[in-house]
């Protein structure tokens, strides 16, 4: 480790270790990357994506709270639904009661518990893919959520969930637009054929488990936009950057953290996840054009030559932009690249100028790429 390096970690604790953090002075030292030694990196996400308040005075209460709040939407999402579900399948539905399996009703039990089936099937084949040339996410957690698998609860877990759904039902899918398509998944055991899928003993849980549990809870409190594809990618680098932190007194909670740092980033983000706000200022579309609005000023002569040949931002910006650039990089580099995002108080505005700034690396084979050439290789 280089004396400057050191130096920099040195910055970076005396910052933290100030009793009232001062916001200005984390942000600048963040946006030129950020330590993971001894927990930096985890910290400052959590400081940068207001988790944390500034006054560290008020740390011990609040994360007691947030806690407190989170195993509550444990109980009252995952293991209640899961003690009626496993009661009322000990006998026979009987269609005369005032709740059952064929109830019409939107208010109904059981419409619930099937709607929210259809989502979790979604969450779970997003989640266990996800990173798939990791093997992170199919390790069992050091910590897994002794609520959820405490013995004395006999109710149906996500997990059973998944199971028996797939043995009855059929894959779903459900995009951005609201969409759902379904297909026959075949032999439900060949569901996830491969062997670095395979599902934990009882007991354990691995990482990926813990993310689906992070998205079902979001979808359920945020029936609005629910669940829509990719926003597994939004959260596997903070939960990675969380549940690999040097403390394990942080380590413990990476869960809860994750799902209140996600959730206060997709406070700022869930417009480029809603269809019916696409065309809106806020909108993605919106987003999309401003990229090549910015690639006009810095190179006209690519933004030229990408307008001749009729090459849409939409064709390519709008994964790049919904999901933060995680899909581009390997995780370090998203890692490195959401340092700096998360820094910068108008992140999404800095995102827009790393879009840009990858045209312009590539622009000397983009001008002399044709249609398809180019086409291959934004995408």
């Amino acid at each position: 480790m280089s004396t400057a390096y050191k130096n920099r970690i040195q910055e970076f604790k005396s910052a933290l270790g100030e009793e009232n953090i001062n916001l200005k002075t984390l942000r600048e030292l963040s946006f030129s990357g950020i330590p993971h030694e001894e927990g930096i990196r985890s910290l400052c996400w959590k400081i940068l994506l207001n988790y944390l308040p500034l006054d560290q005075t008020l740390w011990e209460s609040f994360l007691k709270k947030q806690r407190d709040v989170y195993s509550q939407f444990l109980r009252e999402m995952i293991i209640q639904p899961g003690i009626a579900k496993a009661n009322l399948g000990l006998s026979r539905a009987d269609v005369t009661l005032e709740d059952h399996p064929l109830n019409p009703n939107p208010d109904s039990r059981w419409n619930t518990y099937f709607k929210d089936n259809e989502i979790l099937l979604q969450i779970d084949k997003d989640v266990r893919r996800l990173y798939p040339d990791m093997a992170f996410f199919q390790r069992p957690t050091e910590y897994p959520c002794q609520l959820i698998l405490d013995p004395q609860n006999d109710y149906e877990t996500l997990r059973r969930r998944v199971e028996q759904t797939t043995l009855k039902a059929q894959t779903v899918n459900r995009n951005r637009s609201g969409v759902t398509n379904v297909s026959s998944p075949g032999k439900a055991l060949n569901l996830y054929p491969s062997n670095e899928y395979e599902v934990l003993p009882n007991g354990t849980e691995a990482h990926w488990e813990v993310v689906e549990r992070i998205l079902f809870i979001y979808a359920k409190l945020n029936p609005g936009i629910a669940y829509v594809q990719g926003m597994n990618e939004i959260v596997g680098p903070i939960y990675y950057t969380f549940a690999t932190d040097p403390s394990s007194q942080w380590k413990e909670h990476a869960e809860t953290d994750t799902f209140f740092c996600f959730t206060n980033l997709m406070s700022e983000n869930r417009d480029n996840f809603i269809k019916s706000l696409d065309d809106s200022q806020c909108g993605i579309t919106c987003k999309m054009e401003s990229v090549y609005s910015m690639l006009k000023e810095k190179d006209l002569e690519l933004h030229l030559k990408l307008e001749e040949q009729n090459i849409k931002p939409q064709y390519f910006t709008f994964r790049w932009l919904t999901l933060l650039l995680s899909q581009e990089f390997l995780l370090p580099d998203v890692i490195r690249i959401w340092d700096t995002l998360f820094s910068d108080k108008d992140r999404f505005h800095f995102l827009l100028l790393v879009c840009c700034a990858m045209l312009i690396l590539i622009r000397d084979n983009l001008l002399s790429g044709d249609f398809t050439t180019n086409m291959r290789l934004l995408q």
